[in-house]
Order: structure tokens, then C-alpha cells, then sequence
């Protein structure tokens, strides 16, 4: 009897310790689901869209992209077949470590007045610009120097200018001179990829299929290489109006769409519920944001997101792409027929390329940097 006893004690003693162990996993199992429904980054919940459903006009990933543009104002683009960001990252290193002797060859005409190149190109670290800080080689899409006529009128040269051809690196090391052009034609096309479906994926979510037709010839698109180094001195300016944080890059939104490889590197801040707060690195993807000119043709639907870099204790790198609306595009209506706010000054792209160029790129430009 006693032994029967015992073994039901025992038997008990484990009926209720299984018991106790299943409630404790199911208490936990909601724990953990509960935790799951609060971010633990302020930018978990922002969408992250494969390239391949992108490109190809999954329409299952249009809800997604507008959301997050709306409510965060970017997105993230991941699993990119055969893209490297390393190799990227690492031609880009090469590069800045170039003698100033080989990059000054390719500078801007602001920099070096023996060149034409007004916008594609290098441009060496200014000091005194405020808070940009930064070096700079930029890529567009021609490789043919475009028809030029002499002419006073400011558009027809910055119409020309639009489509100036590139300049690259020409060194005693030929792989390198190939391989560069090779990786960063290639890495221009596959943003250009993006950019054009991101475009196309918010015309069908806003039923205006036309807007991609504002893109067609883009020629003033842009891969930016860019440098971040530590500053080595104080400039008053350098200062964040909003917070006095210590800036590389200035306080902006963009103007169209921006495909943007910030590869590990921190830096990137955007402005959230009234505070800047750290942007996710990029690493083997992209983040896509638009600017003020899509968030206007859009009627304000999609947000143009306000970010900046923050000054770090080293080094940062990062490659943004420029998206445009061709120069002749008609930027004065919105979607919706209402008149844009660039459209109480502008027709035309161009024309507020003319005016916008120079406050966004104060170290690279002349200030009548169309008289070239």
C-alpha cells in the first residue's frame, strides 16, 4: 500500500510539474508575442521589399511601399542577385586613397578650371561650407559629350549641361581603371532598376500611371561616391540648428528618388516624431527614399522624409542615387491636376534644377556654374 502510495505521489508530482511546465511556456510563448508587437528599434516596422518582386511589378508589394512611405518616409530593398556591396565599398576606398595629384586630373571646373566638367566628377573636401563635409566623384548616365550651341540662354546650357558625359579614373594600374567603371556602370543601372520600379509601384498604389512618363530621358540621374572623414576642426556652422548635434551632412530632404548604400556604417539620421533618430545601415541593400518635388506631384500622399548625417569618430562612406524626372518634364501639376508649390515659379525640371543645384552642392558648384 505504501508503495502504491508512493508512486501516486510521484506520478502526481510529475503530472503537475509537466502541467506547470506547459503553462509556463504558453505564458511565455504570449510574452514573447506581446514583446513582438513593440518595435525594439524605432525603425523595425519600416518595409523591406525583395528586388525581384520590385522590378518584375509584383503588385503584392505596392501596399507595403506606400505605408512605409507614409508613415516612415523610406524602405528598404534587399536579397539583390549578384550585387556586392563589398565590392563596392571597397573600389569606392580605393578610389579616395588615389593621389590628389590622379583625382584633382577628374575634378570639377569649380576645382580645377583646366576641365569642363561642371557636375560629373570629382570634388575635393571643403572646410569652410557649413556643415558638408565631404568628398565626392559623381556618376551619371552618358559616356558621349553632348551636341553643344553657343547660346546666352541659361536653360539650353544647363540643358546641355544635364548631359554631360562621365570622366573616370585613368591610373597606372589598368585593372583597377576597368574594374571601377565596370562595378559603378553597373551599380548605376541596378539603382536605375529600382528607382524606375519604386516610380512605377507608387503610380499604380495612386491609380496615375502616367507618372512614370515624367522619367523617361532622366538625364540629370546621379551615383554620388561619397567620403565622410573626422573633422580635424571646429566650424561654427557645423552645428545642427534643430539640436546643435555636429553634422558631416546638412539637414535636407531630397528632391525625386534617392537610392541610398550606406553599407555598415552608422550616421544616417531621420527625423521621426520630431527628433532625428538612427537610420539601419543598408549593408547588401538600399534604402529608398523621395524628396519634396514627388512628395508635391504626389498631392503630399508620399512623405519626403528630413534626414542628415551626424559626425562620427571615423571614417563613413556611403553612395547615394539621384533619380530624376527628365529636363523637360512638367513638375506644375500634380497628379491631380492641382498647381505643385514648384509650379507657382517652374514649368519645367530644369528650371528648378537651375536654382536647386547649387544650395544642395555648395562645394561643387560655381555659383554661375552654367557659364562654363
Amino acid at each position: 500500500m505504501i508503495t502504491v502510495m508512493s508512486c501516486g505521489r510521484v506520478l502526481f508530482g510529475v503530472l503537475i510539474a509537466i502541467i506547470s511546465f506547459y503553462i509556463s511556456q504558453i505564458y511565455d510563448l504570449n510574452y514573447f508575442r506581446l514583446i513582438g508587437t513593440h518595435p525594439k528599434h524605432d525603425f523595425d516596422n519600416v518595409a523591406r521589399i525583395p528586388y525581384t518582386d520590385l522590378v518584375r511589378d509584383d503588385v503584392t508589394v505596392d501596399p507595403l511601399i506606400l505605408t512605409s512611405m507614409e508613415l516612415y518616409g523610406f524602405f528598404y530593398v534587399y536579397e539583390i542577385p549578384g550585387y556586392n556591396s563589398s565590392e563596392e565599398l571597397d573600389y569606392l576606398k580605393q578610389f579616395f586613397d588615389l593621389s590628389e595629384t590622379v583625382k584633382m586630373k577628374l575634378a570639377v571646373n569649380k576645382h580645377n578650371t583646366n576641365n569642363v566638367n561642371v557636375y560629373r566628377g570629382y570634388g575635393p573636401l571643403v572646410k569652410n561650407v557649413g556643415s558638408q563635409y565631404k568628398e565626392l566623384f559623381n556618376i551619371g548616365p552618358h559616356e558621349t559629350t553632348p551636341v553643344y550651341n553657343s547660346t546666352d540662354n541659361v536653360l539650353d546650357k544647363l540643358r546641355t549641361l544635364s548631359k554631360e558625359r562621365n570622366v573616370w579614373p585613368v591610373t597606372q594600374n589598368n585593372h583597377f581603371d576597368e574594374e571601377f567603371k565596370r562595378v559603378f556602370t553597373s551599380g548605376f543601372n541596378l539603382r536605375r532598376n529600382i528607382a524606375t520600379g519604386v516610380i512605377r509601384s507608387i503610380a499604380r498604389s495612386l491609380e496615375h500611371p502616367q507618372l512614370i512618363e515624367r522619367f523617361t530621358e532622366h538625364e540629370f540621374s546621379t551615383l554620388g561616391l561619397r567620403k565622410y572623414p573626422v573633422r580635424t576642426s571646429v566650424n561654427k556652422n557645423m552645428y545642427s540648428r534643430f539640436d546643435k548635434t555636429t553634422l558631416s551632412e546638412l539637414e535636407h530632404e531630397d528632391s525625386t528618388v534617392t537610392i541610398l548604400a550606406t553599407f555598415s556604417n552608422p550616421g544616417l539620421q531621420a527625423l521621426y516624431e520630431n527628433s532625428y533618430r538612427d537610420v539601419p545601415p543598408s549593408r547588401n541593400g538600399f534604402i529608398v527614399n523621395i524628396g519634396t518635388l514627388i512628395e508635391d506631384i504626389t498631392d503630399n500622399i508620399i512623405m519626403a522624409v528630413r534626414h542628415r548625417v551626424k559626425q562620427i569618430d571615423h571614417v563613413r562612406y556611403s553612395i547615394p542615387y539621384f533619380f530624376n524626372p527628365s529636363f523637360d518634364a512638367d513638375i506644375s501639376t500634380s497628379i491631380s491636376g492641382r498647381k505643385t508649390k514648384a509650379g507657382e515659379k517652374y514649368k519645367i525640371f530644369g528650371e528648378w534644377m537651375k536654382d536647386y543645384l547649387p544650395i544642395v552642392e555648395p562645394a561643387l558648384l560655381k555659383d554661375k556654374f552654367t557659364d562654363v
